[in-house]
């Protein structure tokens, strides 16, 4: 198969797991995520908002907020594959993206540089992550682009379900990410 087809096959998975026992998987993996030791350390979060049957992150978010780390939310840069991140303290004045998805405003004054940060941790979105880190994505190329000059912790969210041994048909600019969490 080539990887589209491979893409549907892993939303074709996701999407047969029942919503309430997807809900219960989340928990167990927010759970999973907030005792890391490198959640407990970081000062900023880098996260992204779920969409659809994506493992839901705004508990992990407002875990952050009560913790008082900083939070930021990407927002991709139209016609290239990078993003920039935006610092957000509510759920509050996002935006729908072209692709459904919801961003913070390109606020000047709320973006911030990922790596000015002493203890920053990346939450990758993934439709299925392998035992060595490595993931299969959406087709962008913007968490790729932006891990390789990422200098904190990256972190995949799975549900077990969606783990693989191996995944296919992996490409050279391909980063693994340093920890995959699953519940």
């Amino acid at each position: 198969m080539d990887k589209q087809a491979w893409r549907k096959h892993f939303k074709d998975q996701r999407a047969a797991i029942p919503e309430q026992q997807r809900a219960q998987i989340d928990k167990a993996i927010t759970a999973q995520l907030v005792a890391l030791p490198e959640f407990v350390a970081c000062d900023l979060l880098l996260a992204y908002l779920s969409f659809g049957a994506e493992i839901e992150t705004r508990d992990i978010i407002r875990a952050a907020w009560e913790a008082g780390k900083t939070v930021a939310l990407p927002r991709c840069v139209p016609g290239t594959r990078s993003m920039k991140w935006y610092q957000i303290e509510s759920f509050d004045g996002l935006v729908k993206s072209s692709l459904g998805v919801e961003e913070p405003a390109a606020d000047p004054t709320t973006e911030i540089n990922p790596n000015a940060f002493e203890h920053a941790l990346c939450l990758v979105p993934g439709l299925s992550f392998d035992a060595q880190g490595f993931r299969m994505g959406y087709g962008g190329g913007f968490y790729d682009t932006f891990l390789k000059g990422f200098t904190g912790t990256s972190v995949g969210l799975c549900r077990r379900a969606q783990l693989c041994d191996k995944l296919p048909a992996l490409e050279p600019h391909d980063l693994p990410v340093n920890f995959v969490i699953t519940e």
